[in-house]
């Protein structure tokens, strides 16, 4: 079976082309979010599928967004050690840190209250130096295991509270 004149061929080579271009554009326009923090980021406990960082990149998809949610997690971490990371954990062209504040393991390990609230401070800031919004996680009234390690019901919670937010940066708001 020939191709009369060449059509069919220039149109099944011009349609290979043309998607062949819209996956690499696809590809390379993922947005990149940073999720920062402690065991609750890498999901101690319920595993990082079912953590808050995996479940947001999965409701962000499903609302249409291409993007990539990094984990960049350090059981135990305080607000200090955090803050020590966000210039290796944040890459160029990062739109929004997501972060975790340690502060719960700031206060099992006696950390003073205007010392956390010093350091996400200055969190917040390095994130910005970056280029990124800072989008501070919150765990309060989610279910915990332990009364500090979130269950798979938590994590989802924690990660439906901030679709909103970072929609919103990735909107451009």
């Amino acid at each position: 079976m020939g191709f009369p004149d060449g059509r069919l061929r220039r149109l099944i080579l011009t349609a290979a082309l043309l998607l062949g271009a819209a996956f690499t554009v696809t590809a390379a326009g993922a947005a990149t979010i940073v999720a920062l923090g402690a065991s609750n980021a890498a999901g101690r406990g319920v595993g990082a599928d079912q953590a808050w960082p995996a479940q947001l990149e999965r409701m962000l998809r499903a609302k249409g967004y291409d993007v990539n949610v990094v984990v960049n997690a350090v059981p135990g971490d305080t607000s200090a050690g955090i803050l020590s990371r966000v210039d290796s954990a944040v890459p160029a062209g990062t739109r929004a840190v997501v972060f975790d504040t340690g502060i719960s393991n700031d206060r099992r390990k006696g950390v003073s209250p205007a010392e956390s609230q010093a350091n996400i401070a200055q969190i917040r800031a390095r994130i910005r130096a970056h280029g990124a919004l800072p989008v501070m996680t919150s765990y309060a009234g989610v279910p915990s295991q332990d009364g500090v390690h979130s269950t798979v019901a938590g994590h989802q919670m924690i990660a439906a509270r901030l679709v909103p937010q970072v929609s919103g940066v990735l909107k451009g708001r």
